[in-house]
């Protein structure tokens, strides 16, 4: 109910530099956010004279309610307040501790910083784009980009989860950057971005004056996939996939493949690329080198039995264990069984064969397991080297990653609701 030491300081400067000896106060309160007259004080503060030499600009009175900082010195205190009022940062906060309770009690080997920092580049930003981003948010995962050609229609947001209606209006928004600026809006910690441009397919010409425009999206695509630590598959067509498999392949990047039809879908993760090691040509990335090389020295198992290692037998060739877990070689990608080029798709084709028709709960399923599947691996000793699991491991065995086993291939059949994994 009375005036803080704040007043006391002022009283005293009043007294020593102007010399008065009587001073109206008016404490002014403003209980609920209106000024009240009846919570408000009037004061009448009478202060003793001083003397000339007391009042020399020389003389400064000690002040009171002041502390010592860390410099010795007087002076106020500072408290930031900011991690319990900002709503960012309480966000930020809130977001982590599913993650922390998660490794606290059930998962002690739980990378999280690592997951942040994991940059992923999400090829179409569709149903299964928007699938994706949602559960990536969930691993606390904070930088996706987006790329996609087309613009948000009608029939989206019912499905995609990252659009509204206002993003159809006025011929609908980049759907790239409309679904990026939708992550940010629900998570403001997350670092998105959105790039619209076509990805080059095989069996669509090109005219002439087109030429230049699409050399440049060659390259901006594969400057993207250098960018990102993984790629994530997500576009209609098959020829659209085809030109960043080869792309993530010559460098050794993680792709993970999704694709829906009608009640079925695919999650598969791509092999990893080729490295030339002298006058040899060795079917892995510069990752697996390193992963063979370490399993070597521990003595482990990948192709032949420990102490008997032909790394030639480790690149080339994939037998399977008793447990199911492919050993060594180079697994597929999503083209290896093709014995024709991809063409066009769209070609000759109603609306409705070009359009991917498939059961609305297919997506959010699809999309967790191609999440699931690389936070699986990014906690696997041997990273995207990780040999291809299809069923557990035996009993008393250990999983190769914290978080279980890594598939190959997952193929599911929502109408027997039934899931098979290949390798």
């Amino acid at each position: 109910m009375h005036p803080g030491w704040a007043l006391r300081n002022l009283t005293v400067m009043a007294s020593v530099r102007w010399g008065v000896s009587e001073l109206e106060v008016l404490a002014v309160r403003r209980p609920g956010g209106r000024v009240s007259a009846a919570a408000s004080l009037r004061l009448t503060v009478h202060l003793p004279r001083l003397s000339k030499a007391e009042m020399s600009a020389e003389v400064c009175p000690a002040a009171v309610g002041w502390e010592v900082n860390a410099k010795g010195r007087a002076g106020p205190r500072v408290a930031d307040l900011g991690s319990s009022m900002d709503p960012q940062r309480l966000a930020a906060q809130a977001v982590d501790l599913n993650l922390k309770l998660m490794r606290w009690r059930l998962l002690p080997q739980l990378d999280a910083p690592a997951l942040a920092a994991t940059k992923c580049l999400l090829l179409g930003s569709g149903t299964l784009g928007c699938a994706v981003a949602r559960c990536l948010l969930g691993w606390g995962v904070r930088h996706v980009t987006f790329l996609d050609s087309g613009n948000v229609s009608f029939s989206n947001p019912v499905r995609q989860s990252l659009f509204e209606f206002a993003d159809c209006l006025n011929g609908g928004k980049p759907k790239a950057q409309a679904a990026a600026d939708m992550l940010v809006r629900i998570f403001p910690g997350v670092t998105a971005a959105g790039v619209q441009m076509s990805i080059p397919m095989p069996g669509h010409p090109v005219a002439d004056d087109d030429k230049a425009e699409v050399l440049a999206d060659v390259a901006a695509l594969e400057q993207l996939i250098r960018d990102h630590d993984v790629v994530y598959l997500l576009t209609d067509t098959r020829e659209s996939r085809w030109l960043p498999t080869l792309m993530c392949a010559e460098q050794g990047k993680l792709l993970i493949n999704t694709a829906l039809g009608f009640d079925s879908y695919l999650v598969m993760r791509h092999g990893t690329g080729v490295v030339r090691t002298g006058e040899e040509t060795k079917t892995a990335s510069a990752g697996l080198v390193a992963s063979v090389a370490a399993a070597e020295a521990e003595g482990e198992r990948l192709g032949t039995e420990s102490g008997e290692h032909d790394t030639s037998e480790v690149w080339n060739t994939a037998e399977e264990d008793e447990d199911g877990t492919v050993l060594g070689g180079r697994l597929g990608c999503y083209f290896c069984n093709d014995v024709m080029a991809p063409g066009n798709s769209t070609a000759d084709r109603t609306l409705d064969q070009q359009c991917t028709v498939t059961r609305p709960g297919l997506a959010p399923i699809a999309g967790a397991l191609a999440v699931e599947m690389m936070v699986a691996l990014r906690h696997a000793p041997h990273g995207n080297a990780t040999p291809a699991g299809t069923g557990p491991p035996p009993p008393g065995a250990e999983a190769p990653t914290p978080l279980g086993i890594v598939p190959h291939q997952v193929r599911g059949f929502i109408a027997n609701y039934q899931q098979v994994l290949f390798a």
